[in-house]
């Protein structure tokens, strides 16, 4: 694939994309903050999970 041919097949492809509308935008807006909400609790989770079985955070005497 010659330079010359991927800038016509790039021209081609934004010739066809077209921008989302309104509610296309915000329904990925809000399937992108449900994904990053879910991996910060999961990992939140884990980290809890971490703390309980190493005893982290709690003091000891000595």
């Amino acid at each position: 694939m010659g330079l010359k041919s991927f800038f016509e097949s790039a021209s081609r492809l934004l010739k066809l994309a077209t921008k989302p509308g309104r509610t296309e935008l915000w329904l990925s807006i809000k399937i992108c903050l449900l994904g990053t909400i879910a991996i910060g609790g999961v990992g939140f989770i884990i980290k809890l999970i971490s703390f309980a079985l190493t005893g982290a955070g709690v003091p000891t005497e000595g």
